[in-house]
């Protein structure tokens, strides 16, 4: 693994691997309560449990110089009563220095270590979008990125697609 300098650039020979996160931010964040207040009132009265549906992707976008954008984006869709409570979605990206990894190993780094490590900050931002749109908190699951990699990867070999859905 390469050394980190004191000021977190990448040291060493240049054919040695080097994965360097660079930064974290929000790139879009967005919160609808399309039926609120009615709604609100609703809540009380429900019968059936909310509906709750997660859709996930993410994209990577080659900067130059081994910079790497990747974008992991969650989408939460809550359903009371087949009417739409909320939606919140946020895009989490990181810059990511990337350098030395073999092809394989370098896909496998922005397939699942890249989105393994934005998912934390993506879900507090979506917590945070449901807690103070007036809804009950709502802590996502973690989710194994390795997995929907691997399986991503064993789908593109066999020419379906990957999963990018998942319902709670």
């Amino acid at each position: 693994m390469a050394d980190i300098s004191a000021n977190g650039q990448a040291t060493g020979s240049a054919n040695q691997p080097q994965l360097v996160l660079q930064k974290i931010y929000v790139k879009d964040v967005s919160f609808e309560a399309p039926n609120a207040p009615q709604i609100f009132q609703e809540i009380g009265e429900i019968t059936e449990a909310p509906q709750v549906q997660l859709n996930l992707s993410q994209r990577a976008t080659g900067l130059g110089n081994d910079l790497y954008e990747v974008v992991l984006t969650l989408t939460l869709t809550c359903t009371i009563n087949e009417r739409t409570a909320y939606l919140a979605e946020v895009q989490q990206a990181g810059l990511f220095g990337i350098a030395g990894f073999t092809e394989a190993d370098q896909a496998g780094i922005i397939g699942s270590y890249c989105p393994n490590l934005l998912f934390p900050y993506a879900r507090q931002v979506i917590s945070s979008l449901v807690q103070e749109g007036g809804f009950p908190p709502f802590l996502l699951q973690p989710i194994n990125f390795e997995a929907l990699y691997a399986e991503q990867q064993r789908r593109t070999a066999t020419g379906g697609e990957a999963p990018q859905q998942l319902n709670s």
